[in-house]
């Protein structure tokens, strides 16, 4: 049996009460959370910050747009193979030593990555920085469900999503500001997060005190290797297909059929595991299984607008990666705004399916809108589309976890949020992956068809401005009608990526449609009886509709 530890917030009290046993005020919880959204305020902004430097680091380290690709990719990568063990973790040891471990990790790898003198280098790096990063966006939702009831858990969402919002468009802007500063360059993009970690850590060890659940149980580690296995072979698989070997070939059906045999293991030795990474009995609840295929979808949607855009506006459009941050305003506006409104609506009603159709609507039209994309596009109609995408994004990311967690037992809350994550960044690794082999192959369709158009003069040209090779083209050197027809190239390949993500947005709505409402839970996950968690433990079911 687990023995708890309550290390209180003040007077050595529960974590989730004062020491006379109330419930914890709104200022004690933000005081509790603070450590916690600086942490993932820094994870998030690091992450951000390299959107708009991309473009000139590949540049710079003379890589290809595949190796743009996996600049993005192996940190969503890492960050998918490793949240179901943080999760699984979170579940057996402390969640705050987790957090700060988390932490850790990634300020180590974003150090490291600011001295990389390849793109291979880079993308090491990157792996470290999304192992990092899946610590801190699983036991963030963790840690606030240990703490706060799903009815109050909306609220802090809110400023979670507001957290997330704010760093996401922050991180571009500081990033495009440090890359066209002569003085600092795009390395320092790596090096200004950390003393903002450092703060986050000593904030963390002084304000966020959690009971300390001991188990003695061993980690599945054999689980955690099959399923990091199975999703790596497959996300290589994905980013590689069409460039170094054909979609339809026997490398495809060699790492394919690796992926699918590394997943039958997965299945089969959590099956008998006696206390698995993800407990498959979990999806046995219909509203789990629908939030995990659904965030699956949303992940997809949601990357590709933040790795993309800078794309689009650096060379489209011509924007420096300054002015390719303060474009975007407009969707992460979106996502601020909805994020928080919902999140506060949601504590005063306890409802909260409707924000997730809703969500979907405007995500799946908003992708839809972005679809038509072209390098001479109308700014404004691009504004309005990017909020749309942002205001959908916002109402979807956090309440599909809510939703989840609002129906498992407390000793299955780190596997179940994880498990929502994890489907969350698999979709983002896999959408970045087969969307920017997308973009790949239809900007070089579209440069062909240009410089086709312009005469065999042109193609001459093209051994100029750092495009031949595939290489990330500067479009300071190239002439006139060159230019043109590589901004085109970029307008129009870019649009195709919204394009061909708009149906999966489209899926997630589908599946949010038959997630079953189900009021809000009053007290925190610490609360809930030994004996109710033990029969939920035994096989999860849906409660009766409120």
């Amino acid at each position: 049996m687990a023995t708890t530890t309550p290390h209180g917030v003040r007077g050595g009290g529960r974590s989730e009460t004062t020491s006379d046993g109330a419930p914890m005020t709104h200022p004690q919880i933000m005081k509790a959370l603070s450590g916690l959204m600086l942490g993932m305020f820094v994870a998030i902004l690091s992450s951000t910050i390299v959107s708009n430097a991309l473009p000139q680091i590949i540049s710079d380290l003379g890589g290809t747009q595949s190796s743009y690709t996996w600049v993005v990719t192996a940190a969503l990568l890492s960050m998918t193979a490793a949240t179901p063990l943080w999760g699984k973790l979170s579940d057996l040891f402390s969640k705050k030593l987790l957090v700060q471990i988390s932490l850790v990790i990634y300020v180590l790898g974003s150090v490291v990555a600011g001295l990389s003198q390849s793109t291979g280098m880079l993308i090491a790096c990157r792996v470290v920085q999304g192992i990092g990063v899946g610590g801190l966006s699983a036991l963030a939702q963790i840690v606030m469900a240990a703490m706060i009831s799903p009815r109050e858990r909306g609220r802090y969402s809110g400023y979670l999503g507001a957290v997330f919002a704010v760093a996401t468009v922050g991180g571009p802007l500081l990033g495009g500001v440090i890359t066209d500063t002569d003085w600092l360059g795009w390395r320092w993009c790596f090096y200004v997060g950390v003393p903002f970690a450092i703060i986050a850590l000593i904030v963390l060890q002084r304000t966020l005190h959690l009971p300390v659940v001991r188990r003695d149980v061993k980690v599945d580690w054999l689980g955690a290797f099959l399923i990091s296995g199975a999703v790596s072979l497959l996300l290589i698989w994905v980013t590689q297909a069409g460039d170094s070997y054909d979609w339809i070939s026997w490398t495809t059906a060699a790492m394919t059929g690796g992926a699918v045999v590394l997943g039958l293991l997965f299945l089969l030795v959590e099956s008998k595991a006696s206390d698995p990474i993800i407990p498959l009995r979990l999806f046995r609840n219909k509203t789990i299984t629908l939030a995990s295929a659904a965030s699956l979808f949303v992940g997809i949607a949601m990357f590709s607008g933040t790795v993309f855009f800078s794309q689009y506006f650096q060379l489209a459009r011509g924007e420096s990666p300054t002015m390719s941050g303060v474009l975007t305003i407009p969707m992460i506006g979106g996502l601020f705004v909805s994020s928080t409104v919902s999140g506060q609506v949601i504590t005063k009603t306890g409802k909260w399916k409707a924000w997730l159709v809703a969500g979907g609507v405007l995500l799946t039209a908003g992708l839809g809108l972005l679809g038509t994309l072209r390098y001479d596009t109308e700014y404004w109609h691009i504004a309005v589309f990017m909020a749309l995408t942002g205001l959908g994004l916002g109402m979807m990311m956090q309440n599909l976890v809510l939703a989840t967690q609002n129906q498992v037992a407390p000793e299955d809350l780190g596997a179940a949020s994880s498990v929502v994550t994890f489907f969350r960044s698999l979709g983002g690794a896999m959408g970045v992956s087969a969307l920017g082999a997308v973009m790949a192959n239809r900007v070089t369709h579209y440069v062909q068809d240009g410089i086709a158009a312009l005469g065999p003069k042109a193609a001459a040209a093209m051994g100029h401005g750092g495009t031949a090779g595939g290489g990330i083209p500067d479009l300071d050197k190239l002439p006139p009608p060159i230019r043109t027809v590589i901004e085109s190239a970029y307008g129009h390949g870019v649009g195709d990526v919204f394009l061909y993500a708009a149906p999966f947005a489209l899926l997630s709505l589908v599946l949010v449609l038959f997630i079953k409402e189900v009021a809000l839970k009053s007290k925190p996950a610490a609360h809930t009886p030994a004996a109710s968690s033990a029969s939920t433990q035994k096989e999860p079911q849906e409660p009766a509709k409120a």
